[in-house]
């Protein structure tokens, strides 16, 4: 089994099902664009933060998929995600979204914070 990607500029990749489950929210939301942050937290020392925006900030940078579909990328959250791949798994039921992240050396036990090297 594989998952098809598709490369966007910049430090981010976001996979077909990314892609289309952020379409989705933002037609539900009204909203045009995700913007991606991190924020101090947990026991392991950040977090993931998304938004539906209608418009990133000055500083972020942005951008385009295939679908349409905005990203901005915080200023302050680049080097966190760079190389990231986000990713709509199954999990049972449910649908998650996932941070392939390599810059991630370690993990809180729940999954909701991580730190980097």
């Amino acid at each position: 089994m594989t998952v098809e990607t598709f490369e966007v500029e910049g430090p981010l990749r976001v996979t077909d099902a990314a892609s289309e489950h952020f379409r989705s929210s933002l037609s539900s939301a009204g909203k045009s664009a995700v913007r991606l942050s991190v924020q101090e937290s947990g026991c392991t020392g950040f977090k993931y933060v998304m938004e539906e925006v209608d418009a990133g900030e000055s500083s972020d940078t942005p951008l385009a998929l295939d679908n349409g579909v905005k990203v901005f990328i915080a200023a302050d959250a680049l080097e966190f995600l760079r190389g990231t791949e986000v990713d709509l798994s199954r999990e049972g039921i449910n649908k998650v979204l996932k941070f392939n992240n390599p810059n991630v050396v370690a993990e809180c036990g729940c999954g909701e914070s991580f730190s980097v090297g």
